[in-house]
């Protein structure tokens, strides 16, 4: 790992009021009683999160009024993220197309496709893509994988739009898989994408990665998925609906599994199929587990103050459901400041990369921070 000054000083950040359009100058660290930053060693799934602080800047960037979080000053302001973000995406984007023939029986392949294809911004593939490169890593060794968690991804939208679930007829802008093709065919097409997840890593991957390291990483996306990942956040969410006693606690828990573990795979594994050591692995893991959290607070934040139109989905679904958010938990502003403060968190686990290298991901950071849907 190359040896760098960069440093994210991150998010001392400026945070937007939707109602006001003011901002405020985070100088302290925002208080949150949280598994994440109160009791790390409770999550077993995640032993090496430890906690954190920010630290107050003046240098802040300017504020994007319509953001729902204030973007850190990036290390590389030249770096053009939007074209790297179009380069990767197309990559994967052709890879997916490829791993799914329209083959006999032709409604399931067709099923996988329509969700699979269906657009998206590809954040867990490309970051996987990224994490591989930064720590001296070839992209195509990672290429299978990256496509691997987007099949993992798609199919958790598959299956939390059922009518069971979360009971959604639009997704990405379309009508869900159960509403094009029937519950039957849908429920079938997740678990399709599912298996082929793991197929596609087995017998895609370069031969030039190692087996232990494959073996490694696949080991990583099925604990991501499985009752110790994905499942658990689901059936605890679940389970938390029209509940007035959901904690802090109890919320985190359901988006570091529902939400944060399979963008920690995703960031791992391109870690270990790029060769990383032990000591490199554990600090994207950190970078990841926050960045994920963040996408899911922002989430929340967006479901409130955005269109169904904007977002390619039902707005206000939570709020219809009586579910716990970060916004109903702490106020709009409260979570914006979370927000700002998982930007900063992240971006300080970056600290001693190749700054070149490591600029797709901390400019990452803030583009879930800042991102419109």
């Amino acid at each position: 790992m190359a040896s760098s000054s960069f440093s994210a000083t991150a998010a001392a950040a400026t945070i937007s009021s939707s109602h006001r359009h003011q901002s405020l100058l985070l100088t302290k660290p925002f208080t949150h009683n949280s598994l994440l930053f109160k009791q790390p060693n409770t999550l077993t799934t995640t032993p090496s999160l430890r906690p954190l602080k920010l630290r107050a800047s003046s240098s802040v960037a300017p504020l994007n009024k319509t953001a729902a979080v204030a973007a850190a000053p990036p290390p590389l302001p030249d770096f053009d993220f939007n074209a790297y973000m179009l380069t990767k995406a197309a990559l994967v984007n052709a890879a997916l197309d490829q791993s799914i023939p329209l083959a006999r029986p032709l409604k399931i392949h067709e099923a996988m496709r329509y969700s699979l294809l269906a657009g998206g911004k590809r954040v867990r593939p490309v970051l996987c893509l990224a994490a591989c490169e930064m720590v001296g890593g070839d992209q195509s060794l990672a290429l299978p994988m990256a496509c691997a968690t987007e099949m993992v991804h798609t199919m958790s939208l598959i299956h939390d739009d059922l009518p069971c679930m979360d009971d959604d007829d639009l997704r990405r802008g379309l009508p869900t898989s159960h509403k094009k093709y029937g519950e039957d065919t849908a429920i079938l097409a997740g678990d399709a994408l599912l298996s082929l997840s793991f197929e596609h890593v087995a017998t895609r991957t370069p031969s030039s990665v190692s087996p232990d390291r494959v073996v490694r990483a696949i080991a990583e996306l099925g604990s991501a998925v499985g009752s110790a990942g994905l499942v658990a956040g689901q059936i605890v969410d679940i389970a938390s609906e029209g509940d007035v006693d959901v904690t802090l606690e109890d919320l985190e828990y359901i988006h570091i599994h529902k939400t944060a573990r399979l963008l920690e795979a995703a960031v791992v594994c391109g870690a270990i199929l790029g060769g990383a050591d032990d000591e490199s692995v554990e600090k994207v893991r950190r970078y990841a587990l926050r960045v994920g959290l963040l996408f899911q607070v922002v989430d929340d934040i967006l479901d409130v103050t955005r269109s169904s139109e904007e977002l390619g989905k039902t707005a206000g679904k939570d709020l219809a459901s009586d579910k716990a958010t970060y916004p109903k938990l702490l106020g709009l502003d409260g979570a914006r400041r979370f927000a700002a403060e998982l930007v900063g968190q992240a971006c300080e686990e970056l600290a001693g990369f190749d700054p070149v290298k490591a600029a797709p991901l901390y400019h990452f950071a803030n583009y879930i921070a800042t991102r419109q849907n």
